[in-house]
């Protein structure tokens, strides 16, 4: 990786990290999604305009680096104007939404099915996005960008939590989650992991794993019981961490140190490690990990601009930039002719085994995500207040 464009990818990075505690911290939803409005059913002359809310360097129109621009080809292309804005947290983008004033927003797993749950989103009509075809199959309709099989948004780029080690003290390389939970004493103050409430469901792909008697069957639908499984085990692992990160540069600078030999990155990060001996695995327990979504406001002012911005940002040559730039995989397998040599190759990009062993970030709520209903589940303000108990 080129170090100036690591360098602009891990600072939008850095944002997010430390936003990901605040913006699930502050979440307490504790009901399902209810789909609401209906979806477009053919476009009309574009509005001229279109205002979209999204995360650092997901709308880049040369401002901040004169090289990186997708936003002016699709302006000269639609004739839609873009005007954008940025937030640092998703609690910042679900309220920011109920404002009216965005045609379009990039929304993460954890907010997406509040957006939907609120009305605040449109149901997407598919057909009417010719780019569409091309992004994989395995991140359409999702639990994160669909409700009751209709589509609620068009998949952006997505990524998974995975285990760097230093390969001096790890000659073979690890296979299992086990070297920072059961083994993480092998390695007692050089074991790291990721400074959030949503860490815990890290935990809960372990035991997935390891005590299926728990009978987990997914990360984010963990009730009192489950919960208390994926606490202990993290309050035990407490005493082998030296530091817990959110801020990509302090991982970076204790892997390159030795401070730090084994815990969990994102590849873009372990790509920017410059000692050269470290090495990333995505255990056979499989990971979590994000996939991002673009929406439409239900009620959105510029609707037809608002469809022309999903159709352009899924193509091949926008998807590439878009992604790359932020240090993601692509939606759209073309996207990788227009990519750096090795870049997609580097995010596994398009292969669905690897994607399959991805559990994408969703905001747990008291209502099962697993489908349960004789039991309630944690949501997330138990989850930060355990997180708060395991740090002590």
């Amino acid at each position: 990786m080129h170090s100036s464009m690591a360098s602009r990818r891990l600072a939008v990075l850095a944002g997010l990290a430390v936003a990901s505690v605040t913006l699930l911290t502050a979440c307490g939803t504790t009901s399902g999604p209810s789909g609401s409005s209906t979806a477009a059913a053919a476009l009309g002359d574009r509005e001229g305009t279109v205002s979209i809310l999204a995360w650092p360097g997901y709308v880049e129109d040369g401002s901040n680096d004169p090289a990186v621009d997708w936003v002016t080809p699709f302006e000269d292309e639609t004739g839609c104007m873009v005007d954008s804005k940025t937030y640092g947290t998703s609690d910042e983008a679900f309220t920011l939404m109920k404002s009216g004033d965005y045609d379009v927003v990039a929304a993460s797993g954890d907010a997406s099915l509040r957006l939907v749950a609120a009305g605040d989103v449109a149901p997407v009509n598919v057909d009417l996005i010719a780019n569409y075809a091309g992004i994989f199959d395995f991140l359409k309709m999702q639990a994160w960008n669909s409700v009751d099989g209709v589509s609620y948004g068009i998949p952006h780029g997505y990524g998974a939590n995975l285990l760097m080690y230093n390969t001096d003290a790890f000659p073979e390389a690890p296979t299992s989650w086990d070297v920072v939970f059961d083994r993480a004493s092998e390695n007692a103050g050089k074991v790291t992991a990721y400074d959030s409430p949503i860490y815990i469901a890290d935990a809960a792909v372990y035991l997935m794993t390891h005590k299926p008697e728990l009978g987990i069957t997914n990360p984010y639908a963990l009730d009192e019981t489950q919960l208390a499984a994926a606490v202990e085990l993290l309050k035990v692992q407490r005493g082998s961490i030296g530091e817990y990160w959110s801020d990509y540069l302090k991982e970076i600078q204790a892997f390159e140190t030795g401070d730090s030999v084994v815990g969990t990155t994102w590849q873009v990060i372990q790509n920017s490690v410059t000692t050269g001996n470290t090495k990333v695995v995505l255990p056979e327990e499989g990971a979590t990990g994000w996939s991002d979504t673009w929406m439409i406001a239900a009620n959105a002012k510029s609707p037809n601009c608002a469809y022309a911005w999903l159709n352009y940002i899924a193509g091949p040559e926008a998807n590439a930039q878009a992604t790359e730039y932020f240090g993601e995989a692509p939606s759209n397998l073309a996207a990788c002719e227009f990519r750096s040599a090795g870049s997609c190759e580097s995010f596994n990009a398009g292969d669905e085994e690897f994607a399959s062993k991805i559990w994408y970030w969703s905001t747990p709520i008291a209502e099962c995500l697993d489908g349960r209903t004789d039991v309630q589940c944690t949501d997330y303000s138990a989850w930060t207040t355990a997180w708060q108990e395991i740090k002590g």
